[in-house]
C-alpha cells in the first residue's frame, strides 16, 4: 500500500516541479501590479525623476548599467508592460550605442528566461495534447527555425511576449533562439534608443513624448522589409523543392 502511495505521489511532485517556473512568473507579475509598479514604468515617472536618476548614473556608472540590465530582464521575463519605456530610457541615460546594447542584452536574457520557463512547464506536455497538427508545425518550423525566428523578431506584428513563448512550443533550439533574439531585436531597439537619446530636449521644452513619433510608417516598413529578407532562404528552398519535384514528375 505504501509503495503504491509512493508511486502516486511522485507524479504530483514532478508536476509541481514542471509548473513552478510559470507559477513564479505569474506571481511576480501579480505583485508588480499590486504594488503599483506600472506607475514607475512610464515617461511621466522618467520626466519627474530624470535629474536624480542621471545623477545616480554619473556617480555609479558600472552599477547603474548592471541595475538597468537586471531591471530589463525582469520586465521581459515577467512580461510586464514597459519594454519600450525601458529601451528609450536606456538611450536617455547611456546614449544610443551604450543604451541600445544594454537593452538588447537585458531583453535577450529576459526573453530566454521566459522561453526556458515555458519549455519546462508547457513544452512536451502541450505538444502531446495538441496532437499531430502542432507536431507538423514543429517539423516545418524546425527546418528553417533561424529564418523564422529572425522574421518574428524583426517584424513588429506580434506582441513581444508571444514571440518569446511560441518558439518554446515549436521546439526551437536554445542556441538559435538566443542568436535570433539578440541580433533580431537590434534594429528596433536602436531606433528606440536613438529616440531616447533626444528625450532630454523634449523634456526641457515641456513637450509631450509620443511613441508614434518613434515607430513611423517608414520605420515600420523598413523593419518589415528586413523581416521579409530573413524569409528569402525559406522561399528559395520551397521554390527549389517545387522545381525538383516538377522535374521528377516530368
Amino acid at each position: 500500500m505504501s509503495k503504491r502511495n509512493g508511486h502516486e505521489a511522485a507524479p504530483s511532485r514532478g508536476g509541481w516541479r514542471r509548473w513552478w517556473p510559470l507559477a513564479l512568473l505569474a506571481a511576480g507579475a501579480t505583485a508588480f501590479f499590486a504594488l503599483g509598479g506600472d506607475r514607475w514604468l512610464s515617461f511621466e515617472a522618467l520626466r519627474q525623476h530624470r535629474l536624480a536618476l542621471l545623477a545616480l548614473v554619473e556617480a555609479h556608472p558600472a552599477l547603474s548599467r548592471l541595475a538597468y540590465v537586471a531591471a530589463y530582464v525582469l520586465v521581459v521575463a515577467f512580461s510586464l508592460p514597459g519594454g519600450a519605456v525601458m529601451t528609450i530610457a536606456g538611450g536617455f541615460f547611456f546614449g544610443v550605442v551604450g543604451g541600445g546594447l544594454l537593452a538588447v542584452t537585458g531583453a535577450t536574457l529576459g526573453a530566454t528566461a521566459l522561453f526556458l520557463a515555458a519549455r519546462t512547464s508547457l513544452g512536451e506536455a502541450l505538444v502531446a495534447k495538441a496532437g499531430p497538427r502542432l507536431a507538423r508545425m514543429r517539423e516545418g518550423f524546425a527546418r528553417d527555425s533561424m529564418s523564422y525566428m529572425f522574421a518574428l523578431r524583426l517584424i513588429p506584428a506580434f506582441p513581444f511576449f508571444l514571440v518569446n513563448l511560441a518558439p518554446a512550443l515549436l521546439g526551437v533550439p536554445l542556441r538559435i533562439y538566443l542568436v535570433a533574439t539578440f541580433f533580431g531585436i537590434m534594429p528596433g531597439t536602436f531606433v528606440y534608443a536613438l529616440a531616447g537619446a533626444g528625450l532630454g530636449g523634449v523634456f526641457d521644452r515641456g513637450e509631450t513624448f509620443s511613441m508614434a513619433s518613434v515607430m513611423t510608417p517608414e520605420m515600420l516598413g523598413a523593419l518589415v522589409g528586413l523581416g521579409l529578407l530573413a524569409l528569402l532562404p525559406v522561399a528559395w528552398k520551397r521554390f527549389k523543392g517545387s522545381a525538383l519535384a516538377g522535374e521528377d514528375g516530368a
